[in-house]
């Protein structure tokens, strides 16, 4: 099978630059820990979309497109930042960094799941561990397109458009081509009973317009919309070498800081209100970087912008690896 990515004999960049960073800045480790207000976040966030797909629902306008139309709205200027919100806390779950329990951490990503309708919490906190320990290899981390994926979708606007409208359905197909992937357990079943019966209770006291909401809410956060650049800014890079890009824009605020990728893929044992200390606590590692200030920005870029297609990504290959940081100062 023929691959387009950006080939990289390097090891991926961020455990050398991890201890590098500790053994100059030691105080560091004091960031490290759990956080328990997320959960609070997530109590704050689960009561507001339950809330507005109740008042969506019960509306009533006439004619009942209107209904329609009103739904779409309430997701894009609010829905989508709220789920998005969640899919953080998701994210924050899978690294242990709420609760110290393993089990609540599993309950919280649970609970975060439930306005995005679908049960892919579980799910996630396999891959996105795979993701931290096999950066860029094909055959281990979901987050990269397939190869069949990529060449569907190419580098115009509209095949990309699709793509990002539609990139739930297009994760699901990536699984099967990934090895040593163990997803049987009781967690999956529970994440699936849960979410049945969260959308069944929203059907019933929400009516179709408010679950409607939920599931415009559910896309959005993930796709056609500029906080769906973050699955473009974390690793896309258009002409390769850097693999891992930070953003540093407003939007971190209603976010929880994912945007501080780099820091995060360096420290993934800090939670999400300590990442913007890292950065300031080394910035000699971190200002020489590149970065994204616009979230908007990128999204825009990414749709039109035929330099960037799916395959803007660094693939490590399976020999000659060396060390990261001593060949980037070598060739510095």
């Amino acid at each position: 099978m023929e691959h387009h990515f950006h080939a990289s004999e390097l090891d991926q960049p961020h455990p050398q630059r991890t201890r590098e960073i500790l053994k100059k800045h030691p105080e560091i480790k004091k960031l490290m820990g759990k956080n328990p207000y997320t959960f609070g976040i997530l109590l704050l966030v689960l009561t507001l979309q339950v809330s507005l797909a109740y008042f969506i629902g019960h509306w009533g306008l006439q004619p009942a497109w209107q209904n329609l139309l009103a739904a779409f709205i309430a997701a894009y200027a609010i829905g989508a930042f709220a789920n998005h919100c969640m899919y953080v806390i998701i994210h924050e779950a899978s690294h242990n960094l709420v609760f110290t329990s393993k089990t609540w951490n599993r309950w919280v990503g649970m609970l975060a799941d439930l306005p995005n309708l679908v049960p892919g919490s579980m799910g996630f906190f396999v891959y996105h561990l795979k993701h931290h320990a096999h950066q860029g290899d094909y055959d281990y981390d979901a987050d990269m397109a397939n190869v069949w994926e990529a060449k569907f979708i190419g580098n115009h606007f509209i095949g990309k458009a699709f793509w990002l409208a539609f990139f739930p359905i297009f994760q699901l197909t990536r699984p099967p081509r990934l090895k040593s992937i163990n997803m049987w357990s009781k967690w999956p079943w529970i994440n699936l009973v849960l979410a049945l019966s969260f959308d069944i209770a929203i059907f019933y006291f929400c009516g179709l317009y408010g679950l409607l909401y939920l599931v415009f809410s559910f896309f959005l956060s993930i796709g056609l919309h500029p906080v769906g650049a973050r699955w473009i800014q974390e690793h896309y890079t258009p002409q390769g070498g850097q693999e891992t890009f930070s953003y540093y824009g407003p939007i971190n605020i209603v976010a929880l800081n994912v945007g501080y990728h780099n820091e995060h893929h360096d420290f993934p044992s800090i939670p999400w209100n300590n990442l913007p200390k890292v950065k300031a606590m080394a910035p000699e590692y971190y200002d020489n970087l590149k970065f994204h200030n616009s979230w908007v920005k990128l999204w825009l870029t990414f749709l039109f912008d035929n330099s960037y297609s799916l395959f803007s990504r660094v693939e490590r290959v399976k020999d000659g690896k060396v060390d990261y940081m001593r060949a980037q100062k070598q060739t510095a």
